[in-house]
């Protein structure tokens, strides 16, 4: 590949990528906001930039419902939002991510860490705030949303 480059340039082929790197250019390997839920956990890890920010006890889909695993991008955000289905249960900050599927925030915080929703992804009010105001700052395109178990 340096074969085309004047003799005086070819030094730069090499030591310019080096340098580089070692200033920390070159692009993190996973930019943007990545919230990783665990189902067995209970726990949502939320990634800027590659770097762990926060980690929060969430509650999932609770026995006869399901909530989506695999990879997902946001669809809509709302800042206030009221269930559709479930009888107008308040929903602050809500991430839609698949269909009605959404990470929300909760005021039933008593159920944190336990499998207790119909399927969304329910965190503390203040956290389900935190992350919208990720996701609204760096971009739907450029956030994640990795559910395993």
């Amino acid at each position: 590949m340096t074969d085309s480059l004047p003799h005086w340039l070819k030094p730069c082929a090499v030591v310019l990528p080096i340098l580089a790197l070692s200033l920390g250019l070159a692009a993190p390997a996973e930019a943007g906001v990545v919230a990783r839920i665990n189902l067995s956990s209970q726990r949502m890890d939320v990634f800027v930039d590659g770097h762990p920010r926060y980690s929060w006890p969430v509650s999932t889909a609770r026995r006869g419902y399901r909530t989506p695993t695999g990879t997902f991008r946001p669809q809509a955000l709302a800042v206030w939002h009221r269930s559709t289905i479930y009888s107008g249960s308040p929903m602050p900050h809500s991430i839609f991510f698949h269909g009605g599927y959404a990470i929300h925030g909760s005021y039933e915080t008593r159920y944190l860490g336990r499998p207790a929703s119909h399927g969304c992804v329910r965190l503390h009010p203040s956290n389900a705030a935190a992350l919208y105001s990720l996701v609204r700052k760096y971009g739907s395109g450029n956030t994640v949303i990795k559910i395993t178990y």
